[in-house]
């Protein structure tokens, strides 16, 4: 599942004042375009008559080696950080990534009708975020971040889609080192801002709980002084989350906060439970399975409150919202279940997703591929893992698959349950078990839950295991 990075509805044009203004650039030998830009775009494949290439440079690639394979495709314009030997209009920047955001700042600047929530955490973002979208679009326009651009070239580009009549943006701001989150929530500039949750997602990159903490809450920096900070209520670090907000005005969600839930019934594929708020208590039907999904929508709805969405329209949202794809998908085919988890995954979202599997009827098969990012602390996550994932209540199979998979199934024998564990190095070793695994147990009804890390791609073993049944 890839996310497309290019929109599918039409931009704003930007006029060339307003490229030279926001990136402050210099037009190479003074050869300087006129007409107005249709699109800015980091992709050359897309490039075409009208749109401005800009010249991303990573460790692994630079795409200056592009600038004249655009301009034979049509396109008049190159945003580069040193000119280029090819027949195109040229604006020289000091760093192409550093332009990139200071045209997202830029468009966002011009939209001063716009009230922007920006949201982090460790779990949970996709959902809250779809969630909060439901909410607010029903009202007025709204921009949501699409799929995972929610890092420092992904936020400016959903800036880029900016228009006039959006009234609300809801923006997603992951971190994959410290500063980052600093840099994005500067660029949207928002109105209510707050962390969901301090898990152990990227521990490698920060060394440590405390290291995400201190990433994620400068989030809180970049609030408007009259707006409002969103935090836990029920976190490990809601104290230090607190000692870092800024603004006056502040809203908890969950167990012991102000937005919380009671009451709370899970249900195989869905909940129902009572929203508690400031402003009144009413029951919800949510369509998403998980007491994980239930803490989403109390963040949600404290998020959508401190924007003065009333109560009615924050239930009518939740109510209405959909999952992402790849975000606990039930799939019926024949006899079976198939819940597709596989967006992406961390700790606390792997068992979070056992519990909802135990829900479920008939023989309960969890899949799980490895988890990324964990740094040094890898395989003891995998090891505490399996051992967690075979003492759930309910599950009737583990089946692990990856590089890490032999240290879940070290863990799982760490406990009475270990027989419960299978391990696979390979998606096409794990396959031939899960193959007779149904075969075994016809004709009862089964359900599997197949989740990983993005770059693991375990909605392929889903997608054959359904092909061969």
């Amino acid at each position: 599942m890839h996310t497309s990075t290019t929109s599918t509805v039409p931009l704003e044009p930007w006029t060339i004042e307003q490229l030279q203004e926001a990136t402050q650039g210099q037009w190479h030998n003074g050869r300087i375009p006129t007409g107005l830009v249709k699109r800015i775009l980091t992709d050359s494949r897309h490039a075409e008559k009208g749109d401005v290439f800009l010249a991303l440079k990573g460790e692994k690639f630079d795409a200056h080696n592009f600038v004249a394979q655009v301009a034979e495709k049509g396109c008049e314009i190159a945003i580069v950080s040193h000119p280029i030997d090819a027949d195109i209009c040229q604006l020289v920047v000091a760093d192409t990534r550093l332009a990139l955001g200071h045209l997202g700042a830029y468009r966002r600047k011009k939209n001063s009708q716009l009230k922007v929530i920006a949201l982090t955490g460790s779990s949970g973002k996709t959902t809250t975020k779809e969630m909060l979208g439901s909410i607010l679009s029903r009202i007025a326009p709204t921009l949501i971040t699409r799929g995972n651009l929610n890092n420092d070239l992904g936020v400016p580009m959903m800036l880029l889609e900016l228009r006039s009549e959006h009234q609300y943006a809801v923006m997603e701001l992951g971190a994959s080192h410290q500063g980052e989150i600093d840099y994005t929530s500067d660029l949207v500039q928002p109105h209510v801002a707050g962390i969901l949750n301090i898990g152990t997602a990227h521990l490698g990159e920060f060394g440590g709980r405390d290291g995400i903490c201190r990433a994620k809450s400068e989030i809180y920096a970049h609030v408007d002084a009259q707006g409002t900070s969103i935090v836990p209520a029920h976190d490990d670090f809601s104290a230090e989350i607190r000692q870092v907000v800024k603004t006056e005005k502040v809203l908890s969600f969950g167990q012991d906060g102000e937005v919380f839930a009671t009451d709370v019934q899970l249900q195989p594929q869905a909940s129902v439970f009572t929203l508690n708020t400031p402003e009144g208590s009413r029951t919800v039907n949510l369509p998403f399975a998980g007491e994980h999904n239930v803490e989403n929508a109390t963040a949600a709805a404290a998020f959508a409150l401190a924007l003065g969405i009333s109560l009615e329209d924050i239930i009518i949202g939740l109510e209405q919202a959909t999952g992402a794809k790849g975000r606990l998908n039930f799939i019926p085919h024949k006899h079976y279940l198939f819940i597709d988890d596989t967006y992406n995954a961390n700790p606390t979202s792997m068992r979070a997703a056992a519990e909802v599997l135990a829900q479920q009827d008939g023989i309960r098969v969890m899949v799980v591929g490895d988890i990324g990012e964990l740094g040094n602390s890898a395989a003891q996550q995998h090891y505490m893992l399996g051992r967690d994932l075979v003492s759930v209540k309910g599950l009737n199979f583990v089946v692990a698959v990856g590089e890490f998979a032999p240290a879940m199934q070290e863990g799982a024998r760490s406990t009475q349950y270990g027989k419960k564990m299978q391990a696979f190095l390979t998606q096409e070793q794990a396959l031939p078990l899960l193959i007779d695994l149904v075969k075994t147990h016809q004709p009862q009804s089964m359900s599997f839950l197949f989740k990983g890390s993005r770059f693991t791609h375990m909605e392929t073993l889903l997608a054959d295991l359904m092909e061969n049944i």
